[in-house]
């Protein structure tokens, strides 16, 4: 059985309650953010429950008359709520909102209210440290080549946009040469067209290696000397490519 790590109170609290009311035919709902471990959380307290998702309106139906105990995500989808019968049966149930605030309290014995990755920093710090470890070895990368204390972590989406941001700094920080030219030309291959392709596209290697050169050497009259280029030109480029 996965372990599901938490340091926040009120998760904890939620696992107690879960807990406690594991032997009870009364029905709970965990509300919360997509893609914060609603689903793994119950999964976690209730590895053996059948689950079904809202999507699909028809196996939720035919589950219910099924199972006394099961596990419904996405909740809210379902579009017959009110005609739901959950006498004598442990419904769990997640959902990305409330809904019908009525309906809810009707059916569940016990709603609960799950906070984001933003409100429990020590869980972020450990799913940051699960994906990393995960993608640096699908990638086949060793740790000590790239800076992870750098990864600018985006929690906009929770786990979702967490991981992804994960996956792209490692991506992008393991590329040499060839793998760049590879990206450029298969971008190049779909999308160059019309009159003015070259002018175009230029910016693609002249934007980078501009602000690159600008964050290395902190001076334009340098960067010029490192480019070639004239001092001017240099100027006239920082202000066609909008560079700070």
């Amino acid at each position: 059985m996965d372990v599901f790590f938490t340091n926040s109170k009120t998760v904890q609290h939620i696992i107690k309650n879960f807990n406690l009311t594991k032997t009870l035919f009364v029905s709970s709902i965990l509300i919360g953010d997509p893609n914060i471990g609603k689903k793994s959380l119950v999964r976690y307290i209730f590895p053996n429950t059948p689950i079904v998702s809202g999507c699909n309106q028809y196996e939720v139906t035919e589950a219910l008359n099924r199972y006394d105990e099961l596990i419904i995500t996405d909740f809210e989808k379902l579009t017959n709520q009110d005609n739901l019968d959950f006498n004598n049966k442990r419904i769990i149930a997640t959902a990305n909102y409330m809904g019908n605030s009525e309906i809810i309290d009707n059916l569940f014995g016990f709603i609960y209210q799950m906070p984001s990755l933003l409100e429990r920093p020590d869980d972020t710090r450990y799913i940051t440290d699960k994906f990393t470890e995960e993608a640096l070895d699908i990638l086949m990368i060793k740790k000590e080549d790239i800076e992870l204390q750098n990864i600018p972590l985006d929690l906009s989406k929770n786990s979702k946009s967490l991981k992804k941001s994960i996956y792209t700094y490692i991506v992008k920080y393991s590329m040499n040469s060839i793998d760049i030219e590879n990206i450029l030309y298969n971008y190049l291959l779909e999308n160059i067209d019309g009159n003015d392709a070259y002018r175009e596209y230029l910016g693609l290697y002249e934007k980078p290696l501009i602000k690159a050169g600008l964050k290395k050497f902190g001076s334009q009259l340098k960067l010029s000397q490192i480019l070639g280029i004239n001092r001017n030109t240099l100027r006239k480029k920082i202000h066609e490519h909008n560079i700070d």
